[in-house]
């Protein structure tokens, strides 16, 4: 299973100017399911790091399912609440966009369009020029970007490759990660829905 998650774990497209790096990655086999999760946990996030008491960490997760013969079927990503899904059968390697500042993850080659709404990138884009004050109060406490000054195409830009496999800290199989990730991540931790 350890082979596995290594060879199905997700390519990770990271938009060129990421700013924050990842800290922790996670897979976790689910005993009974063809599925595994991809635990993310990024340095930092870009908004709200100024507001007392928030964890400087920002955790993502990327779910792959496959066949018996260990072929990926599936991915399913956290962007921001909602749970995406994509058919990856025939497709290869499993792959996901990175969000700048944010870590949303987008199965690649997703239709945009196909975003929730108030959730697609042209919103978070827009949401970024705005929110440049909270930005820069997030640098009072923590070290970060001062904001995202680029065109939407650039913001866009997932050309900045990273393998997920070979950042992999820890493989477990269990139904319920919880305390597995609370000590890999420390506590608190955003503990996010553990399976699609």
């Amino acid at each position: 299973m350890a082979r596995l998650a290594h060879r199905l774990a997700p390519l990770l497209y990271l938009q060129r100017d990421e700013w924050f790096p990842l800290e922790r990655a996670v897979a976790v086999v689910h005993p009974t399911r063809p599925i595994i999760g991809y635990h993310l946990l990024w340095r930092d996030d870009v908004h709200g790091a100024w507001i007392p008491f928030t964890v400087p960490t920002d955790e993502e997760i990327v779910w792959v399912g496959h066949d018996p013969s260990g072929a990926p079927t599936d991915i399913w990503t956290y962007w921001h609440g909602k749970i995406l899904h994509a058919d990856w059968r025939g497709r290869g390697t499993p792959a996901v966009d990175v969000q700048w500042g944010k870590h949303g993850l987008l199965p690649r080659g997703i239709i945009e369009s196909d975003l929730p709404r108030f959730q697609t990138l042209n919103s978070f884009y827009a949401f970024h020029q705005l929110g440049v004050i909270d930005i820069l109060l997030g640098r009072i406490t923590r070290p970060g970007p001062s904001g995202f000054f680029h065109s939407y195409r650039r913001y866009r830009d997932f050309t900045r490759l990273m393998r997920s496999g070979e950042a992999l800290d820890v493989v477990v199989r269990s139904a319920d990660p919880t305390a597995i990730l609370a000590a890999v991540f420390g506590t608190p931790y955003s503990e996010k829905p553990p399976w699609p």
